[in-house]
C-alpha cells in the first residue's frame, strides 16, 4: 500500500463517503475534496484522520492543488445541480488538473449503460468525459454503477404507507447497486491500480423485479407493500423520463453472476439485505 494519500472528490456526497469510508476500512491515507471544509459532514471526515481540503469540482486550480502528491483520485461529476454542460465541464477540469499533476491513476464513477448510446442526457454527459479520459494522457480506470438501491428512499413515505411506485412491469428486472458496495470496489481499485487500469467496470449487486422488492420492503417492514406501476407518461422530466425509457427497454447489461464470481471480496448487498437495515427499523 501506498503512503501517498488518495484523493476522493465531493467527499461528502454519497459516492465519495462510500469510497472514504471503504478507504479508512483499509487504512488508507485519505484526502477529501469538500466546497466547505466548516460543514458538519467535513468536520466529521476530519474527525476520522481524513486530510480536509476545499476546493469545486468546475475549479481547476483548486482540484490541481488538491491533487499535488497523490497516488490515485476517485472522481464523480453531476448534472443534477447546474446541469448537463456543467457536468462535462467538471469531467474536463478534473482531467486537465490530472493531467498537469501527473496523477499515476484517476477512477472515474460514470453510470452503467452509458457506452450504450442510450439517449439518456445524464448517460451521454458521462460518455463525454469517458471519451475525454480514453483519449488523455492520464491512467484510468472507468466504474459503471447500475441504479443505486438508496434510490428508493426518495419514495419512503409512499413505502411505509404500503406501496413501491416505479415506472416499470412488476415483473421486469432492475439492476440495482448499493453504495458500500460501490465503496469497497473503488477502494480495491485505487490500491491495486495495475490490475485495473484502461478498464471499463460496470457494476451491479442484484437485478430483483418490482415484485421483488416490494415483498422484500414487506418483510422489512412486517406489513405489506404493494408495487405500483407508474406510467412513463406521468414523468415530467425529461431527463428521467429517457432513463425510464432506457430502463424499460435495453436496460442495463452486467453480467451480476460473472462479477460477483471474479470479485466475492466484494460481498454484494442483496436488495433484500439492504431493505432490511434500511427500514426494519420503521416497523
Amino acid at each position: 500500500m501506498t503512503d501517498e494519500p488518495i484523493l476522493v472528490l465531493a467527499a461528502t456526497g454519497g459516492q465519495g463517503r462510500a469510497v472514504t469510508d471503504a478507504l479508512l476500512g483499509r487504512r488508507a491515507r485519505v484526502r477529501a475534496l469538500v466546497r466547505d471544509p466548516g460543514r458538519p459532514a467535513a468536520r466529521e471526515l476530519a474527525g476520522q484522520g481524513v486530510e480536509v481540503v476545499a476546493g469545486s469540482l468546475s475549479d481547476a486550480g483548486s482540484l490541481a492543488a488538491a491533487m499535488d502528491g497523490v497516488s490515485g483520485v476517485f472522481a464523480f461529476t453531476t448534472p443534477f445541480e447546474a446541469g448537463l454542460e456543467a457536468e462535462v465541464a467538471q469531467g474536463r477540469a478534473i482531467l486537465d488538473a490530472a493531467t498537469r499533476r501527473r496523477v499515476p491513476h484517476l477512477v472515474f464513477s460514470s453510470v452503467a449503460g452509458a457506452d450504450q448510446h442510450s439517449g439518456v442526457p445524464h448517460f451521454d454527459s458521462k460518455a463525454r468525459i469517458e471519451a475525454a479520459l480514453a483519449s488523455g494522457d492520464v491512467p484510468y480506470t472507468i466504474l459503471g454503477p447500475t441504479y443505486f438501491f438508496d434510490n428508493a428512499l426518495g419514495g419512503a413515505e409512499r413505502i411505509l404507507a404500503g406501496v413501491l411506485e416505479l415506472p416499470l412491469p412488476p415483473d421486469r428486472p432492475l439492476q440495482q447497486l448499493a453504495r458500500p458496495d460501490l465503496g469497497a470496489f473503488a477502494a480495491e481499485v485505487l490500491l491495486s491500480p495495475a490490475r485495473h487500469a484502461g478498464r471499463r467496470i460496470e457494476l451491479a449487486g442484484d437485478a430483483p423485479t418490482p415484485a421483488q422488492m416490494a415483498a422484500a420492503l414487506g418483510a422489512a417492514l412486517g406489513r405489506e407493500v404493494r408495487c405500483e406501476r407508474v406510467p412513463l407518461t406521468s414523468i415530467g422530466n425529461p431527463d428521467m423520463h429517457a432513463m425510464w425509457t432506457f430502463l424499460n427497454g435495453p436496460g442495463y447489461r452486467v453480467d451480476i453472476p460473472a462479477l460477483h464470481a471474479a470479485r466475492p471480496d466484494i460481498g454484494w448487498t442483496s436488495f433484500a439485505d439492504w431493505a432490511h437495515r434500511s427500514f426494519a427499523t420503521a416497523r
